[in-house]
């Protein structure tokens, strides 16, 4: 029975020694590995808190270390900023605007200004048209008084002559009488003569009021174009001078116009300048802020890179403790 039993004693025994010799080999592996995943974690560790500091002191030095996320702080900024930008937008629309009106106004006074010069030139054409004729219409009146004075001339020339024949007619008549009274009886001479006169007379009267009449009308035909030449010339001269007054008020407001112009002109090209360098700089403040985001983007990628590493890292080191602990019990 000892003997029987031996073996199977000594063979539990080199179980027991085999399965202790494989616990003791196991536990010391995963003592090993939990010693090297220690060191790894402290080293990692020391290295996280590294990077923590070097945060800290870049936080500290760029931006507030409390809220390394927020940008609240340039909302305000790039808001005010975007409200400058639109008000210069509509400022410069502004100025565009008059600029066109002042064009618009700058062609209308153009267009004003030669309708006025050719209305001026229409009548200094008309005014020397009507030189020619003011000065016929004078020869005209210097020919009719002429006649006018050689008529009354003759007129009494005339006159005169009728007198001396009706002298004369009388002194023969006077004589024929005497002798008409000595002699035998003849024709009425008186009578003739009275006829004669009265034929003569109103002969002379009729043309006299016909040369009155043909003289009133010359007179007044001439004197009517004489007025109608004037008040012509008169009005032509008013709407000269008129004409010269608002060339030179139109003038002097397209030069006003054109110098407002380019007021208006520098001041849009200042503007513009101005503008565009506050532009240039927001436009590299911008890019700035838009770097150091894209680098703290990257950086906080790495940050999560290496949280998720250590998170594995954490996850496996908790299953080989867990692995541990039921190895142990």
């Amino acid at each position: 029975g000892v003997g029987g039993s031996f073996p199977r004693a000594s063979a539990g025994c080199s179980d027991g020694i085999l399965f202790a010799n494989n616990e003791k080999a196991t536990m010391q592996n995963l003592n090993d590995r939990l010693a090297s995943y220690l060191d790894k974690v402290r080293l990692l560790e020391g290295d996280n808190a590294d990077l923590e500091c070097k945060i800290r002191e870049w936080y500290a030095k760029v931006g507030p270390s409390c809220e390394p996320r927020d940008y609240s702080c340039f909302h305000k900024e790039i808001e005010d900023l975007q409200n400058q930008i639109l008000c210069a937008a509509m400022e410069t629309n502004k100025i565009l605007l008059n600029i066109d009106n002042n064009r618009m106004t700058a062609d209308d006074f153009r267009v004003k200004y030669e309708t006025e010069c050719g209305l001026r030139q229409n009548v200094d054409a008309d005014i020397c048209n009507l030189r020619p004729v003011l000065d016929q219409l004078a020869s005209c009146k210097t020919d009719l008084q002429l006649q006018c004075e050689a008529l009354t001339e003759e007129m009494c020339c005339l006159k005169t002559n009728h007198e001396e024949e009706m002298s004369c007619l009388r002194k023969q008549a006077t004589g024929d009488v005497s002798v008409e009274v000595n002699a035998c009886p003849g024709p009425d001479l008186r009578k003739i003569l009275e006829d004669l006169r009265c034929q003569y007379e109103t002969l002379m009267e009729r043309n006299r009021k016909e040369t009155e009449q043909w003289y009133a009308c010359k007179v007044e035909e001439v004197n009517l174009e004489v007025i109608t030449s004037s008040q012509e010339i008169e009005s032509s001269n008013k709407q000269v001078t008129e004409l010269r007054r608002q060339l030179q008020a139109l003038e002097i407001n397209v030069q006003a116009q054109l110098t407002m112009k380019e007021n208006l002109e520098s001041s849009l090209a200042e503007t513009e300048c101005r503008y565009n360098k506050y532009l240039a700089e927001l436009q590299a403040q911008i890019s700035c802020v838009e770097q150091r985001l894209a680098e703290i983007r990257a950086e906080m990628e790495c940050q999560n890179q290496e949280y998720k590493t250590l998170l594995d890292v954490k996850c496996r080191l908790e299953q080989e403790i867990q692995t541990y602990h039921c190895l142990l019990e």
